[in-house]
């Protein structure tokens, strides 16, 4: 099996007697995008920093193409982060004065880069200009555009799409879908859950430093959902057929299912005819993520204390 892009095992930090992480194991393989969502004080922030070698864990190990950052710490090299943002810049420096400064000290960014991630990021504008006067979502962006300066093959950014308005936000995330789409593994911590559904892999979901869920969005934005004049009959049709279906269940009263490929969701209807299947209508199933989170962290906090919470629990976000 291919080593992971970014891995964390039995993962807990405490701080004297609390615990801020707690036994949390993950994967992140190259090309995937992986977000950690969850109330204030759920450690999104913590396992970043611990991951990224930036503070010790109390037990577990975590490794970055498969090595101990501390250990190992030139495996850093590969790795592009904004942690704590917004990132820290000189601000009596112009934007681009700053990130000639992250490219001597990394060493080895081709002639041409800086001008690139400005453009990327929207800033090449403004990149004559001192970081001083540029606004929170201006100086998020120039974080991520410091962060993927070098191309790295590992990337770990803390809400760095905090404070930035709905087209710099999409803006970011576009970006972070591109780097991804070249090889990139990307971690991140956010809580804007109508974005990273539509191209994050899986997203792990925090409460209290535990990870009460992990779900892979990947399957879920491949399913569709169709009514049809026999639910039963349709569902064993579809099970007959995996080298077309990999997924098929009934839920309040469609069926549910994910197609092997794009070609083969036109295949579908023509399974349900010959099976004596009507189909009455098919959608996509659109997941509702920020449902999900909701239900899931109310659910846990029931759990562990055995009251329902009375307040929203969508304050995600923050330092943690």
């Amino acid at each position: 099996m291919a080593t992971p892009a970014i891995a964390s095992d039995a993962l807990t930090k405490s701080y004297g007697n609390r615990t801020v992480v707690d036994d949390f194991t993950f994967r992140v393989n190259p090309g995937e995008v992986y977000a950690l969502v969850g109330p204030n004080g759920a450690g999104k922030t913590t396992v970043i920093r611990l991951v990224a070698g930036l503070a010790f864990p109390t037990s577990g190990q975590v490794s970055i193409l498969g090595k101990d950052p501390h250990q190992h710490p030139a495996v850093r090299r590969e790795l592009g982060a904004v942690v704590e943002a917004p990132a820290a810049f000189y601000p009596y420096l112009s934007g681009r004065a700053n990130l000639r400064l992250h490219a001597d000290l990394a060493g080895g960014v081709e002639p041409g880069r800086i001008d690139e991630v400005l453009r990327l990021m929207e800033l090449d504008d403004a990149g004559e200009r001192k970081v001083g006067v540029y606004s929170l979502g201006m100086r998020q962006r120039l974080g991520v555009a410091a962060a993927i300066l070098t191309r790295p093959k590992v990337l770990m950014l803390d809400e760095p799409a905090s404070g930035m308005d709905p087209l710099s936000l999409h803006l970011v995330h576009s970006v972070l879908r591109k780097a991804a789409g070249e090889g990139t593994a990307v971690l991140l911590s956010t809580h804007h859950l109508d974005e990273v559904v539509a191209y994050c892999t899986r997203v792990a979901i925090l409460e209290e430093g535990v990870l009460i869920d992990e779900v892979n969005l990947f399957d879920r934005r491949e399913r569709f959902r169709v009514r049809v004049t026999d639910t039963s009959r349709g569902l064993h049709a579809l099970e007959a057929q995996p080298e077309a279906v990999t997924h098929a269940t009934i839920r309040g009263g469609e069926l549910v299912f994910i197609p092997r490929t794009n070609e083969d969701l036109g295949a579908v209807s023509s399974i349900l005819a010959a099976a004596g299947v009507g189909v009455l209508e098919m959608n996509r199933d659109i997941f509702d993520l920020r449902a999900y989170y909701r239900e899931r962290v109310s659910a846990e906090r029931a759990r562990r204390t055995g009251v329902a919470p009375a307040t929203d629990v969508s304050g995600y976000g923050g330092q943690a």
